[in-house]
């Protein structure tokens, strides 16, 4: 039986793709992302803008595709299940799409920024950044990229779990604690 899609494999090596890309720089979006995305509400094309949408929203050059497609997943239960929903989302990429005569998604970045901040107050604007904070942010495979390492509560706190392990910041001298007593 051949299985039509994309495998896990082939999806976890297209968001390392990406972000070799994006920490370069560039903004690379690869085609089996949006693709695997399996949407039932949303077109390709709909889910593709949604997920550079995400992407330019809430910049991250070292998360892969993979992680903004939740957003976009999410997105689509929500057009599953309201239509209103799935209407503003569809008219807020025809915006796009419309606002400087060719597709929003072949705009160099500064143009898509442009345009996002021109829209940043409407309502579909305002629904897809309010999924995807809640999309990227509480996802624990995101956590790892930023050092988070959850709640601490049930592990006794921080004291002896992340308090002292921060590595970008040089480390002070002795004299700047106090005497262990």
């Amino acid at each position: 039986m051949i299985k039509k899609g994309i495998y896990r494999r082939q999806l976890m090596q297209s968001g390392a793709i990406v972000g070799i890309a994006a920490s370069s720089g560039a903004v690379l979006v690869t085609p089996g992302v949006a693709k695997a995305m399996n949407l039932t509400t949303l077109d390709p094309h709909e889910g593709e803008t949604l997920l550079v949408m995400s992407r330019q929203i809430y910049p991250h050059p070292n998360l892969g595709d993979m992680y903004y497609a939740q957003v976009v997943t999410d997105l689509d239960q929500k057009a599953a299940a309201d239509k209103n929903i799935a209407q503003q989302i569809k008219d807020g990429v025809a915006g796009l799409d419309s606002a400087m005569g060719i597709a929003w998604i072949a705009l160099s970045s500064g143009n898509q920024i442009a345009v996002l901040t021109s829209i940043e107050t409407t309502p579909f604007f305002q629904t897809v950044r309010g999924t995807a904070v809640v999309s990227l942010y509480n996802n624990p495979l995101v956590w790892r990229f930023f050092g988070y390492e959850g709640a601490s509560f049930p592990y006794g706190g921080y004291i002896h779990r992340g308090f002292n392990d921060i590595n970008w910041l040089p480390k002070p001298p002795d004299a700047a604690s106090p005497a262990a007593g």
